[in-house]
């Protein structure tokens, strides 16, 4: 059995339509879920549906069209459940020490409170 991220990645799971989770947008470069440990009452994970890139630390120029892709619909998403005029915030963690405990890069929206900076 060949045993590749992909096939043990809970994200690349999620994006195939393999792991249930409550989906608010898809296209073909990646697909936005509802977070299941949510840190706000908006908190969505926009995920690329390929599982080339770990983290941040892994983008290349290549990655760009990709990255763009995501902060675009994040802000899409976030007019979508009407958190874009209070404001919102766009993090991705890169790293255990930052937070991040998937290795399969992905972009956290989170809005709908009042958010404290600096954060965490």
């Amino acid at each position: 059995m060949d045993n590749t991220p992909e096939q043990s990645c809970i994200f690349c799971s999620i994006a195939a339509g393999d792991a249930q989770s409550e989906i608010v947008y898809s296209d073909d470069q990646m697909v936005a879920i509802k977070d299941v440990n949510p840190q706000a009452p908006v908190h969505v994970l926009l995920i690329p549906r390929e599982h080339n890139l770990e983290s941040l630390n892994d983008a290349s120029k290549l990655d760009l069209s990709l990255l763009g892709h995501l902060l675009y619909i994040a802000a899409k998403i976030a007019n979508r459940m009407e958190i874009a005029e209070s404001g919102y915030r766009v993090v991705i963690n890169t790293g255990e020490a930052a937070g991040q405990s998937v290795a399969h890069l992905h972009v956290h929206l989170l809005g709908g409170r009042d958010l404290t900076w600096p954060p965490g």
